[in-house]
């Protein structure tokens, strides 16, 4: 089985989430928390989230990129239990069994997005429609040359 992982090339995502997640949180996209936004609400830090966040689960803040991980069925279990105790917590589902099911489609989906091998970096493209969300996911692959050449390197002191 897989399932999105947070993952970061650097520490963008804490300058421009209100709540990043760290790398290596258990992840899905989240669009559900921006179903009650509107233009007027997604604005700063939250838009931010909304155009390009996926949803870590374990701080549920924002990560700018997931990659493909392989996990197993309890821990997957145990993960659709936690974000339908955040939906009752958060988002005002009625009881731990009416947020279950939502909560298990929610994982699904994430790991439907997981067709790619090991390691594939995944990112989301979100933008606010007349007929609601609209999000797009792609894989970003590694370019096989390098796009630019090293212009400097760190060196330890005692190299120096």
């Amino acid at each position: 089985m897989r399932l999105l992982q947070t993952f970061r090339f650097d520490a963008t995502d804490e300058l421009v989430f209100e709540r990043a997640a760290a790398s290596g949180e258990w992840a899905v996209p989240g669009t559900f928390a921006f179903a009650q936004d509107s233009e007027a609400t997604l604005v700063g830090k939250r838009l931010q989230a909304f155009r390009s966040g996926f949803l870590g689960l374990e701080s549920f803040g924002w990560s700018t990129f997931a990659i493909v991980a392989s996990i197993e069925a309890d821990l997957f279990e145990r993960l659709v239990a936690r974000l339908a105790e955040h939906f009752v917590a958060c988002y005002g589902a009625p009881d731990i069994e009416a947020a279950l099911p939502v909560a298990r489609q929610e994982l699904e989906f994430a790991s439907s997005l997981c067709d790619h091998p090991i390691h594939t970096v995944i990112a989301v493209e979100r933008e606010l429609t007349e007929e609601g969300i609209r999000e797009r996911f792609r894989r970003i692959r590694r370019p096989e040359d390098p796009l630019h050449a090293r212009i400097w390197e760190v060196v330890p002191e005692e190299e120096a």
